[in-house]
């Protein structure tokens, strides 16, 4: 009977069903093309033929701006749960649990203060696989110490936007933090400060409407949408078609609401040279630069 012991169990591995990733090969929205997921995360998530920007998680985001992908978190101080004891189909608490879980995050917004090509930066990240990114007193008061902390460094504050809106379960909680927000944007202008704004797909609600707007420099992501309310919305108010590439990223800059619409590969060069414009600081030298004053 020893053989039955032992080739049942390898019976049974060979009848499993084995795990398989189900990102495994990504689907472009635009062009239709299937890409390999490895590549599309190489090439920083955007669509290596059609150009197209997927959504960008904040840590890769935050990876991808910092001096060899590392920096310091900055903590956000707490803030009450669920204030309102909401609840509709499932308890909001359920909800931030399952959205903590999927992200990793405490809540929308990401901070970190680190390096970017040598200069000290702040920057935060919305991150939309967080509850589609929506504005809530934790979202709020991470933008508000972002702010503050760029003035205690002394540092321009780089801000990636990309959200639904203010987040129904805090109620009037969460609308509170526009004014705030905007009040912390004025403290960092009053310190003389750079703050630039990234807009990515999607921007839209109150974060459009208060500190996503403020930037002293606009970039936009290519294709991002950005407005207050959707295209559909705006449609059946006024019962008109609006034109094509309404409030995508370079209609909007075409007409003088962005300032820039950068690549992804070159958002990080783009962002210090502003900073180092903005902060009257010297460029950082080449290799050939350094080879020619023989400091190398």
């Amino acid at each position: 009977m020893n053989w039955i012991s032992n080739a049942v169990p390898k019976i049974r591995n060979l009848l499993q069903r084995r795990d398989v990733k189900e990102n495994l090969w990504i689907k472009c929205p635009e062009s239709g093309q299937l890409v390999f997921h490895k590549d599309v995360e190489a090439n920083q998530w955007v669509i290596p033929g059609s150009n197209y920007h997927m959504r960008m998680s904040a840590t890769a985001r935050l990876k991808s701006m910092f001096d060899g992908e590392t920096w310091f978190d900055i903590a956000v101080p707490d803030v009450p749960v669920d204030p309102l004891k909401f609840r509709d189909e499932r308890r909001y608490t359920d909800r931030l649990k399952d959205a903590r879980t999927k992200t990793g995050l405490n809540d929308a917004v990401k901070l970190g203060f680190g390096r970017m090509e040598g200069l000290p930066v702040v920057i935060a990240v919305q991150d939309f696989d967080f509850m589609g990114g929506s504005l809530g007193m934790a979202a709020g008061e991470a933008v508000v110490k972002g702010l503050q902390t760029a003035v205690e460094k002394k540092s321009p504050f780089i801000l990636f936007a990309a959200s639904g809106g203010a987040r129904m379960q805090e109620g009037v909680l969460s609308l509170m933090q526009l004014p705030r927000t905007t009040v912390g944007v004025q403290m960092l202008r009053e310190a003389k400060k750079p703050y630039i704004v990234v807009l990515t797909n999607p921007t839209t609600g109150g974060v459009t409407a208060s500190y996503a707007m403020l930037g002293d420099v606009q970039i936009a992501e290519p294709g991002a949408l950005i407005g207050f309310a959707g295209p559909r919305v705006i449609e059946q108010t006024i019962r008109e078609k609006l034109p094509v590439g309404f409030q995508r990223a370079e209609y909007l800059r075409d007409h003088g609401m962005v300032d820039l619409v950068v690549h992804r590969h070159e958002m990080r060069a783009t962002i210090s040279r502003l900073c180092r414009v903005l902060t009257k600081q010297p460029s950082e030298p080449t290799p050939d630069q350094l080879l020619l004053t023989g400091a190398v």
